[in-house]
């Protein structure tokens, strides 16, 4: 009969137990019951902060997480275990349950240590550790902007967690203050000098840092809260948020007896088994050998090797590399090895690069041939072939790998890294894993080599070493935009435009196969769209669209539908904003001012999209666009029209490229701003194409924007005149919706692009391939033809019958959808969903 593993805790590394003994328990040996704390299956908590991006939850969920295909798991979730009964050999959860076990395996994780502060429970404080938390600091912010425009908060704690917390908030359009008690940001992982370029870049991200100095009481002032610091300085905020770091959830070890480390954690063996043999400890809550790890790598370790102990096998811990890379608010910060040089007679060379933010440092062996550690502030490109050869010879002089002409990720070849050097150090995979995985496995992707070996599918970090460690072994790596087209999404594109090709249909049966997917059939009808091929309702293109370019409005969590109108530059007519007040007002819609300078109308059922858009067509509306890989905006500050630093006519300038570019479609969406002097109000620089005003014409900055990794733009020319700087932009947009890949913001499709920014100044301002003169014609052609799509499905019979949410009811509203007044405006109800025929 099959034994029963009963694991308390359901994060990451309980999940990759469970994956793990699955995986190789050919003999259904175990049957396996998790008890889960949160309501929801295991989540991505390493990349919780972009949860703030989406505020969807289900962006951050763990793939297989939920064991629906696996009938020897069983999880329970929003019901801890809460006692351990060691003699019967049972647990108990909170709701009152008692399952027997015949092993038991606690995945309790870690608690947010919140130092002992006066004020810590006070209304308005918070902890940063679950997607709870950052529900509940996104309430409270939100409450805070209606009593204020700006509201204002601190994080308790600089290091790898505060400063995570501090870009949730910053995310939020908050300027947060970061307390740290170090003398320097991130103490565990950088150095003196790395903390003090650190300190810098951050603060001119609009955060304040004290450092040096801690919180010593907290006190209620009105609706706000005063924070009283350790050296006199009071922040007055609307909210606090405690991260400064984590401390072992034991509680239902040190309660049923277990030895603990000297430190906290369970204590464990090297084979994670605890001082009763039918018990192991993973991750955050065990002590191994006396040490606890606070990080998801040591954490997957221990689970395999858990999993391994429970199948017969020997197994054993084998240490942890600590390393770390991220990326904080759009800086580079990393470490990896002995980072603070503390080995006997280490040396340490520095490169300290103050004007372009670029701090790096090597400590190596006393005669200089073995790399022992570092640290990279500002500038990480070299880390993922640097990190592996810790404990190595070095391929060079230690000056050469890391000195202004290093070259990033080409400073060593990925041929100089041994064996046995540890490319994913989330899962341990080895650089002789993933050539095995390459040569004997046929692994000819980075995807094959992911879903082979694990490397790359936690962090992402390692990814651009899977492609060189590719190259390297010869494989040719397909380009291919799905199964159905072997084609790229740059390729496809020049097809349609040589062989006018004007339906998907003519498209796959003469150069793909199968009838294709979800994928290949929007980045078609894109291409198509891009292309002049008339409406994107018409036709067959109509069957292609995603759900939101389908009723040409973005669907919201209830089902609705939001409406935004374009408003170039944000410049609009008391008489138009007034319309929009009437629109809002007649169909119960929620209204928002967007960080892009317009209106947003939430609330609208497929029925009314057309009533609203009839009445703000008559208004002169037209579709915004914000449901569409497309131009969103054009943000603009007031420039020389009211402002008495503007240095150019920044408003003027910002209708002109708004309505010039309105409506082109594009591998993903743009945005753009137009600053009119140095100061930035528009955020030009964090745009997809960005352009700042100076007394001596124009600077354009292009591929900066926000996602997974925000990047500040680039500037491309300097000085232009307002003619020069709008050819250049159609060059540049042109360019890149021809080249990109299928969902590729700007950013990554020039950290990408071969030669980077110097090729793409040499293509779109010095005309080096000589199709500049073909990039503008194709504009002007786009300007020439732009139409409406709003008012194209107000002008169509067949197109206006798609607006209905049941097809053999038209006009009946949708039962699902109520609201509630909240901040006296509609917002959303949840009900359930009735079983409705042909919805």
């Amino acid at each position: 009969m099959s034994r029963t593993l009963v694991v308390a805790g359901h994060g990451m590394v309980a999940h990759r137990l469970v994956e793990a003994l699955r995986t190789d328990d050919v003999d259904g040996t175990w049957r396996v019951v998790v008890f889960g704390e949160e309501s929801r299956p295991a989540y991505d908590r390493v990349a919780l902060t972009s949860y703030v991006d989406t505020w969807d939850p289900g962006e951050l969920g763990l793939p297989g997480a939920e064991y629906a295909d696996d009938d020897r798991v069983d999880l329970v979730l929003g019901d801890p275990v809460v006692a351990i009964d060691r003699e019967a050999k049972q647990v108990t959860t909170r709701s009152g349950r008692v399952q027997s076990y015949d092993a038991l395996a606690l995945a309790t994780g870690s608690r947010p240590f919140v130092p002992p502060v006066e004020g810590k429970d006070l209304p308005g404080v918070f902890v940063y550790r679950t997607i709870e938390d950052l529900d509940d600091i996104r309430t409270a912010v939100d409450r805070a902007r209606l009593r204020r425009g700006r509201p204002a908060a601190a994080v308790v704690g600089g290091g790898l967690l505060g400063l995570e917390a501090a870009k949730a908030l910053r995310d939020m359009g908050l300027s947060p203050h970061v307390v740290e008690m170090a003398p320097r940001l991130m103490p565990l992982q950088v150095d003196d000098g790395g903390g003090a370029l650190l300190h810098r870049l951050i603060t001119d991200l609009d955060v304040t840092v004290h450092t040096g100095t801690s919180t010593s009481a907290i006190a209620q002032d009105g609706d706000r809260l005063q924070a009283r610091l350790g050296n006199g300085t009071e922040l007055d905020v609307d909210l606090l948020v405690f991260s400064a770091g984590v401390r072992p959830r034991d509680d239902l070890g040190r309660e049923a007896g277990l030895e603990l480390g000297e430190r906290g954690g369970v204590l464990t063996d090297e084979t994670c088994r605890t001082s009763d043999p039918d018990i192991f400890a993973v991750g955050e809550c065990a002590s191994v050998a006396g040490r606890v790890y606070g990080l998801v790598a040591p954490g997957y370790s221990m689970a395999e090797v858990a999993a391994a102990t429970l199948l017969g096998r020997d197994a054993s811990f084998p240490g942890a590399d600590t390393s770390t890379k991220l990326k904080l608010m759009g800086v580079d910060v990393a470490s990896f090895g002995d980072a603070h040089a503390a080995t006997d007679g280490s040396l340490e060379v520095v490169f300290n690069d103050a004007v372009n933010g670029s701090y790096k440092k090597l400590v190596v062996s006393d005669d200089a041939t073995t790399l022992l550690g570092g640290v990279l502030v500002g500038d990480a490109g070299e880390y993922n072939l640097l990190r592996p050869l810790v404990g190595s010879e070095l391929p060079g002089e230690p000056a050469a790998l890391i000195g202004p002409a290093s070259g990033g990720d080409d400073a060593v070849g990925v041929e100089a890294l041994p064996d046995d050097a540890q490319i994913c150090s989330c899962n341990a995979v080895t650089k002789g894993a993933i050539n095995q995985a390459i040569h004997d496995e046929g692994c000819d992707s980075v995807g094959a080599i992911k879903n082979c070996t694990r490397a790359g599918t936690s962090c992402g970090s390692c990814v651009p070493m899977l492609g060189k460690l590719l190259s390297a072994c010869g494989v040719e790596q397909s380009t291919a935009l799905c199964e159905h087209f072997t084609q790229s999404r740059a390729e496809l594109f020049e097809i349609v435009r040589a062989t006018r090709i004007t339906t998907f249909s003519e498209l796959i049966a003469n150069h793909g196969t199968g009838a294709g997917c979800a994928v290949c059939k929007p980045a078609v009808a894109s291409i198509l769209a891009t292309l002049g091929n008339g409406h994107v309702l018409g036709g067959e293109q109509a069957t292609l669209q995603d759900t939101n370019d389908r009723f040409l409005a973005n669907m919201q969590r209830n089902g609705t539908y939001s409406v935004v109108p374009r408003v170039p530059a944000g410049e609009i007519t008391p008489e138009r904003l007034i319309v929009l007040g009437e629109v809002a007002k007649e169909f119960g819609l929620y209204t928002k001012i967007t960080g892009g300078q317009r209106v947003d109308l939430f609330g609208a059922t497929v029925e009314q999209l057309p009533q609203i858009w009839r009445r703000l067509v008559d208004a002169g509306f037209e579709s915004g666009h914000a449901y569409g890989k497309a131009l969103r905006t054009v943000k603009s500050c007031v420039g020389t029209t009211w402002c008495r630093y503007g240095q150019q006519d920044s408003v003027g300038l910002a209708v002109e490229l708004e309505l010039r570019y309105r409506g082109l479609r594009s591998p993903h969406k743009l945005k753009a701003g137009v600053s009119g002097c140095q100061r930035e109000c528009a955020e030009a620089r964090s745009k997809d194409f960005g352009v700042i005003a100076t007394e001596h014409g124009w600077n354009l900055y292009v591929g900066g924007n926000g996602g997974a990794v925000p990047r500040h733009a680039d500037l491309l020319v300097s000085g232009a005149g307002t003619e020069e700087l709008v050819r250049i932009i159609d060059r540049f947009v042109m360019f890149y919706v021809r080249t990109a890949d299928r969902l590729q913001r700007t950013a990554a499709w020039l950290d990408e692009l071969e030669g980077g920014l110097d090729h793409l100044r040499s293509v779109v301002v010095d005309d080096s391939l000589g199709i500049c003169d073909e990039l503008e014609a194709a504009m002007a052609e786009h300007v020439a033809n732009y139409e409406d799509e709003w008012k194209g499905v107000l002008e169509d019979p067949d197109k206006l019958a798609r607006f209905t949410s049941f097809v053999n009811a038209p006009g009946t509203p949708d039962p699902t959808i109520a609201f509630e007044t909240e901040r006296e405006q509609p917002v959303p109800v949840m009900l359930g969903v009735p079983e409705v025929a042909n919805r």
